[in-house]
């Protein structure tokens, strides 16, 4: 018997999805009960982990600054790009610079239904939204060409998706294939868990064994290798409170958060 809703049975209600969980960690409203009761039992078992959700948000936002307003670039391909939230890439480079062209790419189904509040680019630009899996980079590619001019820098962004990858699917291969594509002069900003605090390595256990995906977390060493190659940008790959915060961060308590490290890279 088929479902005469094939997109409710991709949304799986009935299970977390990361991309919804993380909404619900952010105080976003796309979500469903047992995405916040994945949320709400990971908070029990590690209270910080909506800090960090909040942490990778600002991350993004100073990335992008960076990439857009002091590095001159105009081009984005931002892959595990999540659900909407207040200064989504495309906004906060087309503040910057109107005439950024930027592709999203996931492979959630509530992402692809709200893709369309994602394709409000400025006239100056453009935004497109590629619905695909991040373990198939060809795919990615081809279809970003369609906006982005691969003869020019673009900045990659990759943040938290590469714990979604398992082992088994090489993610050190999967960044390589990305990078090949991209000209001399790109960048990629990218964050990622790590497995240093045993109270958080728990709590992504007991969401993996209910979740409908997995998270792997990796080590510093581990997190760090995927910028291999890469001629970092100051401060360098690490923990994701200390990477360029803003001055109303300062002494929020944030300095000692080494759960999530991040970085900047530049493809010379």
């Amino acid at each position: 018997m088929t479902s005469e809703d094939p997109l409710a049975d991709r949304l799986q209600l009935d299970r977390p999805h990361s991309a919804r969980v993380w909404n619900f960690l952010l105080g976003g409203k796309d979500n469903y009960a047992a995405d916040r009761e994945a949320g709400e039992m990971i908070i029990k078992m590690f209270p910080d982990i909506a800090l960090l959700a909040r942490l990778q948000r600002g991350f993004l936002v100073r990335a992008v600054r960076y990439l857009a307003e002091e590095a001159g670039i105009r081009q984005f391909l931002d892959i595990g790009t999540g659900l909407p939230t207040v200064d989504n890439t495309h906004e906060v480079a087309q503040r910057i610079a109107p005439e950024s062209r930027i592709v999203y790419v996931d492979n959630d189904p509530l992402v692809l239904v709200h893709a369309q509040a994602l394709l409000t680019s400025a006239p100056e630009g453009a935004c497109a939204y590629v619905e695909a899996d991040v373990r198939d980079p060809d795919t990615i590619l081809e279809a970003a060409a369609r906006t982005l001019d691969f003869s020019k820098p673009i900045a990659l962004t990759m943040l938290g998706i590469l714990g979604q990858i398992p082992d088994s699917d090489e993610p050190e291969a999967v960044v390589a294939r990305f990078l090949d594509a991209l000209p001399p002069g790109s960048y990629l900003a990218l964050t990622d868990g790590t497995d240093t605090n045993p109270a958080l390595n728990q709590a992504i256990s007991v969401y993996n064994a209910n979740s409908a995906s997995s998270y792997y977390l990796r080590s510093p060493a581990r997190v760090t290798s995927f910028f291999d190659g890469l001629e970092p940008v100051e401060p360098g790959i690490v923990p994701i409170s200390r990477w360029r915060p803003e001055p109303v961060d300062v002494g929020r308590g944030t300095s000692d958060v080494v759960d999530t490290i991040c970085g900047i890279g530049r493809k010379v």
